[in-house]
């Protein structure tokens, strides 16, 4: 269903329903796995997201702003990639903040925001209106993963996927392909992506950005013991675990996970779950890539990168592709 959010007459918003379920039973199977795990989107309950926020503005954290960096000074390479009057759309957009450097410059016929939280999209949706009175704006509250149905009601214009802020990083990499061949089918021949990517580094720079001397990630991290507290009516006391955050070099991949200080029963859900000393939930993985692995990666799914911007050490890298169908 399409509706006007406010005074803002340029802007709709459909609801997909996106059934989220309760999570109990997935992290109840996660929690019973030999390598314990916890799927991440569990971080992000309020706590959780005002958390992250104060991460992207660490010291030592640079991906947030080395990656609006790269789109600041490349705002008029980026648009001649993107083209005019395109249907703009962002899966995962959350406060819209990345697309704010580029709207002026990329001038889309329409900018489609697609999130999980529907009160949160229509207030993101509702205030990016206000700021682009000239903009188009169609906000969907789906999950990206499920389907993309609501493409039908959209102009026939060409089609850029913007995925900004490594989150490709957070895939498995069959799953990261996966992903991407999606986009390639949804953008089409004509289309294109503009994709965000975290590039492999030295392990010191790496783990000192999930390892912040001011210890928010590490609370960032022990937060979804609250969240699972509250969803499996679980009894985890965060002080019996710590963070440890690691570069995995073999696999290229930073790892979060949750140690255990000493042999412990949990209820969670009417179920005893047990961790010895030392054991770990597994919370995040974040996949690092070269330009050739990328690169790879993106030929593997159909996609091949047309332009790539670096910062000048060579952090992050911001690529523009389109499908080789």
């Amino acid at each position: 269903m399409n509706k006007s959010l406010g005074n803002v007459s340029r802007v709709s918003f459909r609801d997909e329903h996106p059934d989220l379920g309760d999570g109990r039973a997935e992290i109840l199977a996660g929690l019973q796995l030999p390598q314990k795990s916890v799927n991440p989107k569990w971080f992000y309950d309020q706590r959780g997201s005002e958390l992250f926020d104060q991460i992207t503005r660490l010291p030592e954290y640079y991906p947030t702003r080395t990656e609006s960096m790269i789109l600041n000074d490349n705002r008029a390479s980026i648009a001649a990639n993107c083209g005019d009057n395109s249907v703009f759309i962002e899966p995962g957009s959350g406060s819209s903040e990345k697309v704010r450097i580029l709207l002026e410059a990329v001038r889309p016929a329409v900018y489609v925001p697609v999130d999980i939280s529907a009160d949160f999209l229509h207030e993101s949706a509702k205030t990016l209106g206000d700021e682009y009175p000239w903009l188009d704006i169609f906000a969907v509250c789906a999950d990206f993963n499920a389907g993309w149905e609501f493409l039908s009601e959209l102009p026939s214009a060409r089609r850029v996927v913007f995925y900004p802020g490594s989150t490709i990083g957070n895939l498995d990499p069959s799953l990261a392909q996966a992903f991407l061949r999606t986009i390639a089918s949804l953008v089409g021949k004509d289309g294109g992506v503009l994709i965000g990517v975290d590039t492999h580094k030295s392990t010191e720079r790496l783990e000192a950005a999930y390892n912040d001397d001011a210890g928010v990630t590490a609370q960032f991290n022990l937060n979804v013991l609250r969240r699972m507290n509250a969803l499996l009516d679980a009894d985890f006391d965060e002080a019996a675990f710590r963070h440890r955050a690691f570069y995995n070099e073999d696999l290229r991949r930073i790892e979060m996970h949750l140690v255990s200080e000493l042999n412990q029963q949990v209820e969670c859900a009417g179920t005893i779950v047990d961790f010895k000393a030392g054991e770990t939930i597994h919370t995040e993985c974040s996949y690092k890539y070269g330009l050739e692995d990328f690169a790879s990666l993106a030929t593997s799914a159909g996609l091949e990168i047309i332009e790539t911007w670096q910062d000048e050490e060579g952090l992050f890298g911001v690529h523009y592709l389109r499908s080789t169908a």
